[in-house]
C-alpha cells in the first residue's frame, strides 16, 4: 500500500503531445521518482501493471479514446482497496520509494484522469496540450488510421478530460505551444504547482511544431490529400477553436512565422 507521506504525479497527454521530455525533465527532480530503463515504450506505466487494460486493447494512438471503455472514472469496477494495492505494488518495481513524489505517464491518462484519483486521492495531474495538426500528423505513419480520424480523436480525447475536469482535485493544464517556448517558466509553474523546489532545466526546441505544419501547408498541393485537408477543416475548425487551436494552413504558417 502507498505511504502517506508519497504523492503522485500523473503526466496526462496524447501520443506525440511532449508528455516525453517532460517526463524526463520532471524526473529528473531530486524529490521526485519516474521510471527509467523499463523495458517498456517510453518507461509507460500503462505497460508496467496488470490492473486495467492499456490503449492497446482499444485499438492503441489515435483510436483508444473512441471506445467508451477506455474512459475510467471513480465509478469503474476496476477501482477496489485490492486493485489499488496491487496497481502501487507493481509501480513499486520501478520507483525509488525513498523519494516523495512518485510520477507516471501514459497517454491514455488523460481520459483516465478520474480513475487514477480514485486510486491514489493524494495525486496531482498535469496535462499537456499539443496542435491537433502536429499530433495527427506526427502520429499518422505508425497508427495505420486517416488523418481525419486522428483529429476527430484529439477531439474526442480532449472532450472527454473536460468534462471531466471539474471532478479533479487538482490538476494543471497548459499547452505544448507554450511549453517549447518559455520552457523554464512552465516547469518553474509546474514545480510550484506541486509544491515542489525549483529545479534548473534546458530549454526545449521552439521549432517542435514547424515541420508538422509545414507538411501540413503542402497538403494544399497533393490533389489526393487536399479535399481530405479541407473536409477536416470544415468539420473541426469550430472544435477545434473551443481549444484556442486553428486547422487553416495559411493561419498556422502565419503564426509559426511570427515566432
Amino acid at each position: 500500500m502507498a505511504r502517506t507521506e508519497h504523492k503522485f504525479l500523473f503526466l496526462c497527454g496524447l501520443h506525440r503531445s511532449g508528455t516525453s521530455p517532460l517526463f524526463r525533465i520532471l524526473r529528473d527532480h531530486p524529490q521526485v521518482s519516474g521510471f527509467r530503463n523499463t523495458g517498456v515504450i517510453e518507461d509507460e506505466g500503462q505497460l508496467l501493471q496488470t490492473v486495467y487494460p492499456p490503449a492497446k486493447v482499444y485499438g492503441g494512438p489515435g483510436r483508444f479514446g473512441f471506445s467508451p471503455e477506455a474512459h475510467l472514472t471513480e465509478s469503474s469496477e476496476l477501482v477496489t482497496p485490492e486493485n489499488r494495492r496491487r496497481l502501487f505494488e507493481q509501480w513499486s518495481r520501478h520507483w525509488d520509494l525513498n523519494k516523495p513524489w512518485l510520477l507516471e505517464k501514459s497517454p491514455p491518462n488523460l481520459i483516465r484522469a478520474r480513475f487514477l484519483q480514485a486510486l491514489f486521492p493524494d495525486s496531482y495531474f498535469v496535462v499537456i496540450l499539443r496542435h491537433p495538426i502536429a499530433v495527427s500528423l506526427a502520429t499518422w505513419k505508425w497508427s495505420r488510421t486517416s488523418l481525419l480520424s486522428l483529429v476527430a480523436h484529439w477531439l474526442r480525447c480532449h472532450e472527454i478530460f473536460e468534462e471531466d475536469r471539474p471532478h479533479l482535485h487538482r490538476v494543471l493544464v497548459f499547452k505544448y505551444e507554450d511549453l517549447i517556448r518559455d520552457t523554464a517558466p512552465l516547469i518553474k509553474q509546474v514545480y510550484q504547482f506541486a509544491g515542489l523546489p525549483p529545479q534548473p532545466c534546458g530549454p526545449m526546441n521552439p521549432a517542435g511544431n514547424k515541420r508538422y505544419f509545414e507538411m501540413w501547408g503542402k497538403l494544399t498541393e497533393d490533389p489526393t490529400l487536399a479535399p481530405v485537408q479541407r473536409h477536416i477543416i470544415a468539420k473541426y475548425e469550430s472544435q477545434a477553436g473551443k481549444f484556442g487551436y486553428t486547422l487553416k494552413p495559411e493561419t498556422l504558417k502565419q503564426a509559426e512565422a511570427a515566432r
